[in-house]
């Protein structure tokens, strides 16, 4: 049996004459940047998330750009960020000059430790980015008291949630402003790269829409410093028919992780994902932790089973972060998640046999 990490064909197959239409209306309608594919996906995804605005654009990276640089970020800032997270979260700060502070992460939900955040905190601290990681929202109420107190922003890093919950509301309007991705392979993805923020705050939120529009709202009168970060026609397009489907899809994706749990729950070589009780997790991946994950990597792939890695370089040693100057042993639940952390196989359509298979070959590979 074989495998994939993600199925896009049979995502994608069931949905192919929906999205063909949608995109062949954008053609003949020649809306190939921004137009209305893309702002009726805007208000269609600001309502399944619960908040006022989103702003759609480039990609994943450029919303997190776009936030804090419609919050004022700028040089000699810093931005308190997770050491377990993908680099794009830190780019956020550093496209706007700002420097990431980097803190360890929790050993069960492998969100930012929020006992850990008020101690790296300075005069320079302008911002903290909860990052929603693997599909499940940080603890938000927690890390909201820090921010308060200390009168900084505190913003949402959701590229893996859509329609994750905290405490039974929803990710995305936890915060002054939240990025989502929808790179392919996210649970909400386009047909290329695509992005957006959400924010329940209406005068950000006409500033966010400038900026991302080379700081205009009237075209030829610029107001802000600004960017190409717009999204194009066909991914709204792409974007407003798979939203549709997005609830089903992340449903199963949780059936899918409760029976990965029960295949796996009696495997004492492996530790498998924890859903926190404030949480509704959407299992954009679903990673488990073993001392032998380089092996037992091998071996599914020998036996066809895909896997990845998320994330085998914590953030503090990126070669691009080295004259920040942190060493190994600063972060060290990031430091362990790195060595041992797996990505098995998640995605809609992942049947019960590929579950109960992978799981065959896991207890194969400790038994052997």
């Amino acid at each position: 049996m074989n495998i994939p990490f993600i199925d896009f064909k049979k995502l994608h197959e069931p949905i192919k004459k929906e999205t063909d239409t949608a995109i062949q209306a954008v053609i003949d309608n020649n809306a190939f940047i921004m137009g209305k594919a893309v702002s009726d996906f805007e208000t269609e995804f600001a309502k399944a998330h619960d908040v006022k605005h989103c702003i759609a654009v480039s990609s994943g990276t450029d919303a997190n750009h776009l936030v804090l640089w419609g919050l004022g970020l700028q040089n000699g800032d810093e931005v308190i960020i997770p050491a377990n997270t993908f680099i794009a979260t830190a780019w956020g700060a550093t496209l706007c000059g700002a420097t990431p502070v980097f803190v360890d992460c929790e050993p069960d939900s492998y969100n930012i430790n929020y006992k850990k955040i008020e101690e790296k905190i300075t005069s320079k601290t302008k911002a903290i980015v909860a990052v929603h990681l693997y599909g499940q929202t940080a603890d938000m109420d927690e890390i909201r008291k820090i921010a308060d107190k200390h009168n900084i922003y505190l913003v949402e890093d959701a590229a893996q949630s859509h329609l994750a919950k905290y405490k039974e509301k929803m990710a995305g309007g936890l915060s002054i402003a939240a990025s989502f991705s929808f790179y392919p392979g996210k649970n909400l993805g386009a047909f290329g790269e695509g992005g957006a923020v959400t924010t329940n705050d209406d005068e950000l939120a006409k500033k966010l829409r400038m900026i991302r529009d080379h700081g205009s709202e009237k075209k030829y009168y610029h107001e802000y410093y600004g960017h190409n970060y717009r999204m194009e026609g066909i991914q709204g397009a792409v974007l407003g028919v798979k939203l549709k489907y997005l609830d089903e899809w992340t449903n199963k994706r949780r059936t899918a992780a409760k029976k990965y749990k029960e295949v796996l729950k009696d495997i004492g070589q492996i530790c498998l994902p924890d859903e926190m009780s404030y949480a509704r997790h959407v299992y954009h991946l679903y990673v488990i932790t073993t001392p032998e994950r380089d092996r037992l990597q091998q071996f599914l792939q020998e036996n066809g089973i895909a896997s990845g890695l998320h994330y085998p370089v914590p953030l503090h040693f990126q070669k691009c972060f080295e004259h920040l100057g942190y060493k190994k042993g600063d972060f060290p639940v990031a430091e362990k998640l790195a060595d041992e952390c797996l990505s098995l196989p998640m995605f809609p359509d992942l049947s019960t046999e590929q579950i109960e298979y992978t799981g065959e070959k896991i207890k194969h590979f400790f038994n052997q």
